[in-house]
């Protein structure tokens, strides 16, 4: 069995994304180079209340990161959004990613009434429909997972 790599969640003004902005940009991924660069510039610290930023540790190297924000496409701040999921091409499939977003709903808890996000990735899609997110025919998203009970 694999052991589960270490979370941690970011806070401050230092970010180093080092090899995760590395593949990323072989992969053609712009957004963890635009997280480096809004983390940087203060634009998005993933700082506000109910808000969270969480890289995944192997080995002492960063292998994954995930972040969750108020959804600035909701206009409602019941509403949360997974931002910026990112592993590393070899680490994927070993449950880093899965275990990155239950962190981000684990802070969601309590906080949001569902989170919602965007992907354009057939294999991301599919990842969040199998750990419990639905689809969404919303403008700005095509996934979203209910955290509380609407009855």
């Amino acid at each position: 069995m694999l052991d589960l790599p270490e979370l941690s969640r970011v806070v401050g003004p230092d970010l180093d994304l080092g090899r995760l902005l590395a593949a990323a940009s072989a992969d053609r991924h712009r957004f963890v180079a635009r997280t480096l660069t809004e983390w940087r510039t203060g634009a998005n610290r993933f700082d506000q209340p109910g808000e969270g930023f969480f890289l995944a540790h192997e080995g002492g190297e960063i292998v994954g990161m995930c972040g969750l924000n108020i959804d600035p496409y909701a206009n409602n701040p019941a509403v949360g959004r997974i931002r910026h999921l990112y592993v590393l091409p070899l680490t994927r499939r070993s449950g880093v990613g899965t275990l990155l977003v239950a962190e981000c709903l684990d802070l969601a808890a309590g906080v949001f009434d569902r989170v919602r996000l965007r992907t354009v990735e057939p294999t991301a899609a599919a990842f969040y429909t199998t750990i419990g997110f639905q689809e969404s025919a919303e403008e700005y998203a095509t996934h979203e997972i209910a955290l509380t009970d609407a009855s």
